[in-house]
């Protein structure tokens, strides 16, 4: 009786975990502005909490992985101290990132099995419809507005320039990116939810047309091309295991209905004329489609690795990248290494000990994908169409953003506990 009750607070401190990272912007911004900057970091105790009970009762998963992130990153203080930029409280911040969150994947895949990440899957599109209602409110109101104020009651409001005079909304977030990271993982539970039964239809319908109403309304071509993505993964399930295929026609006339109904609202019609303008001029700024992605991701892994060996061999010193520890050093917001999270890594932890942790982190990620791979043969689609999104945060992931590292932390974990064992 002991274990389970110690097994149902486990499992209770990574709900609380989940919901701090869904509502922490709502906190920051409407309901205790005044603790905007305690708050950034309010997840880090329920994450060292969980880590500390599943290490005391000998369950924390011992790999190689990560093993070795912990001592790079260990490491990586020590240097920042001796060689680097040497301020102690922003080398701790920075070193958090790997020393709680990235463990807290594998915590996580020990507390929550299958069963555990159906119920949050069904509670994450449970929110997504209310969050697409809020999205709507945000992009056609002011932003001097209540619903879209800034972090710390900031009345220039909390929206990110779109297009056409409208703004990217931040939803509960604090920031817009959190939106496009909240219907990239509820677009996984949502098609996985259509290929099985248990699902109440008419709450899996409504979280469809939120999902589908979010991407103009977000204005993110992130989230476009990541439910894009989610859609070939789930392709690539059908074909491994045929018996999909008539589930999926199903599914697709559903989703068609939904978006017809859509586009028949005044309000949906601006929202995809907004979404289509930012679309097109990012993309020609950008030479289309094929700039584009070879810009945000290829271009920038290659330049990240090229511009790396003009840096000190052991770095500027890890977390003087991110946006807390470039306000500690230089009193200003702002990126003192690298916008990109391949670049920052490597300007923080030098060349050597940056490609450890990048390394480790594509290691994490293809041993994933091998093992979700596999599960399609046993027509187990889930763990594949969570990696659909799991794939993009995990690798290279701004990390050193608390919503991003929020979600990549959830993503991995969920992917982990997906296989319903003990070790992967």
């Amino acid at each position: 009786m002991e274990n389970k009750d110690e097994d149902l607070w486990l499992k209770r401190g990574v709900w609380i975990y989940f919901f701090l990272l869904i509502f922490e912007g709502a906190l920051r911004k409407w309901l205790v502005p005044s603790l905007a900057t305690p708050l950034l970091v309010v997840r880090d105790p329920v994450a060292i909490w969980l880590i500390y009970q599943v290490w005391r009762k000998g369950k924390l998963t011992n790999t190689f992985l990560l093993t070795a992130m912990v001592v790079i990153t260990v490491i990586s203080v020590i240097t920042t101290l001796l060689f680097g930029h040497g301020n102690l409280p922003v080398a701790v911040f920075g070193a958090r990132i790997l020393l709680v969150h990235f463990p807290l994947m594998f915590v996580i895949g020990r507390i929550f099995k299958k069963e555990d990440v159906l119920e949050m899957g069904k509670m994450i599109l449970m929110i997504a419809i209310p969050m697409a209602l809020l999205i709507a409110v945000q992009f056609y109101s002011p932003q001097a507005s209540f619903v879209n104020r800034g972090i710390g009651d900031n009345t220039e409001g909390g929206g990110f320039s779109g297009a056409m005079g409208y703004f990217r909304p931040p939803g509960t977030f604090s920031f817009t990116t959190g939106v496009t990271l909240f219907f990239s993982l509820c677009a996984p539970f949502v098609i996985y939810f259509w290929f099985n039964t248990g699902m109440n239809k008419i709450l899996l319908i409504m979280a469809t047309a939120a999902v589908l109403a979010s991407i103009p309304l977000s204005i993110s071509r992130t989230l476009f091309f990541s439910i894009g993505i989610t859609l070939v993964f789930t392709v690539i399930g059908v074909l491994r295991n045929g018996k999909y295929a008539g589930k999926v026609i199903m599914a697709g006339v559903l989703i068609t209905l939904s978006l017809l109904i859509l586009i028949q609202l005044p309000f949906f019609q601006t929202a995809i004329e907004v979404f289509t303008s930012r679309f097109t001029n990012a993309s020609d700024s950008e030479g289309g489609l094929q700039g584009t992605l070879g810009n945000r991701y290829i271009g920038l892994m290659t330049k990240a690795l090229s511009s790396s060996f003009d840096q000190p061999f052991f770095g500027y010193g890890i977390g003087m990248g991110t946006n807390v520890g470039a306000m500690l050093i230089s009193g200003r917001t702002t990126f003192l290494i690298s916008e990109e999270e391949w670049g920052r890594v490597l300007g923080e932890m030098g060349t050597i000990m940056g490609l450890g942790v990048i390394f480790i982190r594509l290691g994490l990620s293809f041993k994933l994908f091998a093992a979700g791979f596999k599960k399609l043969a046993d027509g187990d689609l889930l763990p594949w169409l969570l990696l659909s999104f799991g794939l993009l945060v995990i690798p290279q992931g701004q990390w050193a953003q608390p919503t991003n590292l929020g979600f990549s932390t959830l993503i991995g974990g969920l992917i982990i506990a997906s296989f319903n064992t003990k070790k992967i």
